[in-house]
């Protein structure tokens, strides 16, 4: 356990946290979301350099994008996810393209697999929200063999993705103690997390363009079907709805550089290759 994991009060039920965020995430519909990534999934794999053959792991897979990529490149697939449906969204994408992939649901922080048994383990912006950042950490390093990789993708607390949790936060604080899940976006915290099972750690900022057809057009869909900022808008009245939407709206137009009616916004996030020694 690192300081910081050690730092954490022992009054924080992480298991009651971990309820509200699985409901949090299986409100609304992050597919929607979520399809608008793929091109992360590609990337991170691409980065990996899979090879064909290879047993991969995908951990809160979401409706599957690093799952998909990793199939195309004709890799032995296993997509988990603690949300069910989501889990059925991918298992759809995979069937339309005739990908075989294993579907199985699983909680990030105790993944029913033996030692060992994965040459890849991969997470695109998903194990980054588990409550217990080091126990998931521990059980991505102990279903990875050694010699094989852990490849993350998670959003940077600097990231409009970060900012917008940030600003969530500010309207519904998290339990006191929690770490953010952004810090998954910084080397540092990486370090702590494998440091001791890793023979190297190599990170690369990049982005994500988000592209709508407006802010308002973006608004309506995170607010429709994004787990987190569906849960925040239904929990938020009145006034205090109203300023919610005035700072995030602050926080988009702030971000967008399309130039015109339309949104174009990058949000950075850090692509993360670990080899396992």
């Amino acid at each position: 356990m690192s300081a910081v994991d050690s730092a954490l009060s022992p009054a924080i039920d992480l298991a009651a946290v971990k309820v509200r965020q699985q409901a949090a995430w299986s409100t609304g519909n992050y597919a929607v979301v979520g399809t608008t990534l793929q091109i992360v999934g590609e990337s991170l794999c691409e980065a990996l350099d899979l090879r064909a053959g290879s047993r991969v792991l995908d951990v809160a897979a979401g409706n599957g994008n690093a799952t998909l990529a990793a199939a195309r490149r004709w890799c032995d697939v296993t997509s988990t996810d603690y949300v069910p449906s989501l889990l059925d969204a991918g298992r759809a994408r995979a069937d339309a393209e005739g990908l075989a992939v294993q579907f199985q649901e699983a909680d990030a922080e105790a993944l029913p697999f033996a030692d060992a048994s994965f040459d890849v383990v991969l997470s695109t912006f998903g194990v980054m929200f588990t409550p217990n950042q080091q126990q998931a950490a521990d059980e991505l390093a102990r279903v990875c063999k050694r010699g094989g990789k852990i490849g993350l993708a998670n959003w940077t607390p600097e990231s409009f993705i970060g900012q917008v949790f940030r600003t969530i936060g500010k309207y519904m604080p998290p339990a006191p103690g929690m770490m953010s899940p952004a810090l998954w976006g910084t080397k540092a915290r990486i370090e702590e997390l494998f440091g001791d099972r890793a023979s190297s750690i190599a990170a690369m900022r990049r982005e994500f363009v988000f592209r709508y057809r407006s802010a308002a057009h973006f608004m309506d869909v995170f607010r429709t079907y994004y787990g987190p900022m569906n849960k925040a808008f239904a929990a938020l009245e009145g006034e205090r709805q109203a300023a919610f939407i005035d700072d995030l709206m602050t926080l988009i137009e702030s971000r967008n550089r399309s130039g015109d009616a339309t949104l174009v916004l990058p949000s950075e996030y850090l692509e993360i290759v670990v080899e396992r020694s």
